[in-house]
């Protein structure tokens, strides 16, 4: 297999030098280019087609947030994964509704790291351990009645999975949870993004936070 060409987007050199080294250490990953700020992270993901971003949040001028969404908008393939300090709700959840795949601590483990790249450049959502639980904490109290409101056109199955992938739970975990084979979990999910008019997990959970499951 041809290995997953990314960019890093980070302006502090430091840690982009060591993510950098990271990449390098396998074969599986190679460094399309590093750059420090938002505006150098689009031009750059515009010219040389990245599989994967490695988006800091905050960088001078542009930031990740309006630099996702520029790259997402030019670049649909292109899958930008959220590196970054900030945890908070507000930080999360306008960098999935931006268009990125997925939002990971820089406190993540090595191999962690790698693993995201990997997931997301596959199509997956991807969020470290601490967003998945504020994803979880976030959606508790979300019903199956607030769900017909909002989205009338889902059965009750397809509202409950909608609460689980809201709660960053991935499809093998939602087939557990609800003793479904993985190829029917596989389908009420396809229905899903279908009748929400979304292209991938980070999407339906802003749909579900903008209708106000909370």
């Amino acid at each position: 297999m041809d290995p997953i060409r990314v960019l890093i987007a980070e302006d502090n050199p430091r840690f982009r030098d060591g993510l950098a080294a990271l990449l390098s250490s396998t074969s599986f990953f190679e460094v399309a280019g590093e750059v420090g700020t938002g505006d150098e992270a689009v031009a750059r993901a515009r010219a040389v087609q990245p599989d994967v971003v490695l988006m800091d949040i905050r960088m001078p001028g542009l930031d990740g947030i309006e630099a996702t969404r520029r790259i997402v908008q030019d670049s649909p393939h292109i899958a930008v994964l959220a590196l970054t300090m900030l945890e908070d709700d507000d930080s999360v959840f306008a960098a999935m509704r931006a268009g990125a795949r997925g939002y990971l601590l820089k406190g993540a483990l090595k191999a962690e790291i790698l693993r995201a790249i990997q997931d997301v450049a596959s199509g997956e959502a991807i969020f470290g351990p601490a967003i998945a639980r504020r994803l979880m904490q976030y959606f508790a109290a979300a019903r199956p009645p607030g769900l017909a409101e909002a989205f009338p056109d889902l059965t009750e199955r397809e509202g409950e999975i909608l609460v689980l992938i809201a709660q960053g739970r991935t499809n093998p975990e939602i087939a557990e949870r609800l003793g479904l084979s993985l190829k029917t979990v596989r389908n009420y999910v396809s229905n899903i993004f279908s009748k929400l008019q979304v292209a991938s997990r980070a999407q339906a959970v802003v749909r579900a936070r903008e209708a106000g499951l909370n």
